[in-house]
């Protein structure tokens, strides 16, 4: 199944950019906030994870955070 596009371009790009770093991705529950999750790459309780807000204040930092979640990902 095809996951849904974010309706911000630059968050759009920065889970893309994840997904191609081997991050993958999960709906939020029906009555969340957030647009979805995103679980690195190491597939254990201890893997690192992102929420990607569905209407963050500022998407150009939003889209930042997600995009250093690689680099402060250790697995």
């Amino acid at each position: 199944m095809r996951r849904p596009r974010h309706p911000n371009k630059e968050i759009e790009a920065a889970v893309r950019y994840l997904e191609a770093q081997g991050w993958r991705y999960r709906a939020a529950g029906g009555s969340a906030h957030c647009w979805g999750r995103l679980f690195c790459p190491h597939h254990d309780r201890s893997g690192c994870r992102i929420s990607v807000w569905s209407t963050p204040k500022s998407p150009e930092n939003h889209s930042a955070a997600i995009r250093r979640a690689v680099q402060r990902c250790e697995h």
